[in-house]
């Protein structure tokens, strides 16, 4: 089928959603419509339409636009948590890899393990390691203006054509960082897991779920209402929290909330992130919260009361 969408002017988009029976002041809507993607904002207009197309009575744009200014609020916290774990993360990998002393050596891995594809056995060929290092030499040189590389360059560049894996940890993407956790020495896997108390399969199924996400609020995507792949729930004898009521079920935004929560609690124990979660939704109390995943006493949960 051929595709034969005309554009709409913002005027003409304003006319559609109000012929479609949302309420709002046609001016206050058409400058909101040429600051958001009609695409966009059609997507929070979503869960008020009818059979018809058109929109429940009392649908109206304040409505919808603190719904748009939860999300995008909603996403800013979020990407400030990631960010300190993707950071402790591949610290914590870097470090355990640079120390690693393989069997039969003497002498620890040290600064360029990295560049040895042996010390990566989960990757099925040699051509599957090289197209990750020339995916880390692409980001590396992207930051060929920062200080600290040209710093190397400049006292060690005679003898090293690669940086030292503790900078490239500092380059090196979230994608990058979890096809290195994938696939690294099974010993450096256990260390990092252990150093926040997981089983390597945890860890790595949370990383995954972190990076989707991530990925989806560098890209300001929906995030409040959307559903996720199902992360990994803990086990239940070791880590009995998880299985408390209420039930917070693994496949929504509301359950990587809270791998974020105990995650961040491990890594910097005295942040108040929790606090500015809870203070956002307290902002918006109107947000239905069951689609996100979260029970109406979600804050009475262990994991967030703890």
């Amino acid at each position: 089928m051929k595709y034969a969408k005309k554009p709409l002017t913002f005027e003409e988009q304003a006319d559609r959603l109000l012929a479609r029976g949302l309420e709002a002041n046609r001016a206050e809507l058409i400058t909101r419509l040429s600051a958001v993607n009609y695409y966009r904002f059609s997507g929070y207009l979503y869960p008020f339409r009818q059979v018809d197309d058109g929109y429940k009575p009392g649908t109206t744009l304040e409505i919808v636009w603190r719904r748009y200014v939860f999300d995008r609020r909603l996403r800013v916290l979020i990407l400030d948590a990631i960010e300190r774990i993707e950071v402790a993360v591949r610290t914590k990998f870097i470090y355990h890899l640079a120390h690693h002393v393989p069997t039969g050596a003497n002498d620890p891995l040290g600064a360029f393990g990295y560049l040895d594809n042996r010390s990566f056995p989960g990757f099925k060929t040699l051509g599957e390691f090289q197209s990750w290092q020339s995916k880390l030499a692409r980001e590396t040189a992207r930051a060929k203006s920062e200080s600290f590389v040209q710093h190397f360059r400049k006292k060690y560049g005679d003898e090293h054509s690669e940086l030292p894996s503790w900078i490239v940890a500092e380059l090196m993407s979230f994608g990058a960082m979890l096809t290195l956790a994938k696939n690294v020495l099974p010993e450096v896997q256990r260390k990092v897991a252990a150093d926040y108390g997981f089983p390597v399969d945890q860890l790595i199924s949370w990383l995954q779920a972190l990076l989707v996400l991530r990925n989806a609020c560098a890209h300001h995507d929906r995030i409040w209402n959307r559903e996720s792949g199902k992360a990994s729930k803990p086990h239940k004898n070791k880590f009995p929290l998880w299985h408390r009521s209420p039930v917070i079920p693994n496949d929504r935004t509301g359950y990587l909330l809270t791998i974020c929560r105990y995650w961040l609690g491990m890594i910097t124990p005295t942040t108040r992130w929790s606090e500015r979660v809870f203070t956002l939704f307290d902002d918006f109390p109107e947000i239905p919260i069951e689609q996100m995943g979260l029970p109406t006493d979600w804050r009475n949960h262990p994991l967030w009361k703890s």
